[in-house]
């Protein structure tokens, strides 16, 4: 099994797709005015309205709804991103226990997300596994 994207459902995907573009620098691939996906490395983000619901099964997604999941960006330079981003920061950059420098903000949905930089020689020790897992396929 290989883990390949988070879907957010929102009201209003251009805007959340906007903000997406700023943190990750990098443009959407639209489907249609419903759907659009970013690309990274490890996974993709995929915005969805909430029109796309039904299609899966009605009532099951609520946009804006979120309390358990926080998306997680590594990035070259937490402190970088802290001083040219404007959003609902929830923290300053600050450097955990288990090694990350991280920054915590919201979407303009109210989604949590994380950027985070491995600083200690353990954490990026468990970076570069991750990164070397990442590379190989699934038998």
């Amino acid at each position: 099994m290989e883990f390949v994207s988070i879907r957010i459902i929102t009201s209003d995907v251009a805007r959340l797709v906007e903000f997406y573009e700023r943190v990750l620098g990098a443009p959407a691939t639209w489907a249609n005015e419903d759907f659009a996906e970013l690309r990274t490395a490890g996974a993709t983000l995929a915005i969805a309205s909430t029109r796309t619901v039904p299609l899966f099964a009605p009532g099951a997604a609520r946009p804006a709804d979120n309390h358990s999941v926080i998306i997680e960006f590594r990035v070259d330079d937490v402190d970088l991103v802290y001083e040219n981003l404007s959003a609902d920061f929830v923290n300053e950059p600050t450097t955990m226990p288990w090694g990350n420098r991280s920054l915590l903000f919201r979407d303009p949905d109210g989604n949590l997300v994380n950027v985070f930089t491995p600083v200690t020689p353990a954490a990026q020790g468990r970076a570069s596994t991750s990164s070397a897992m990442l590379r190989r396929r699934p038998v």
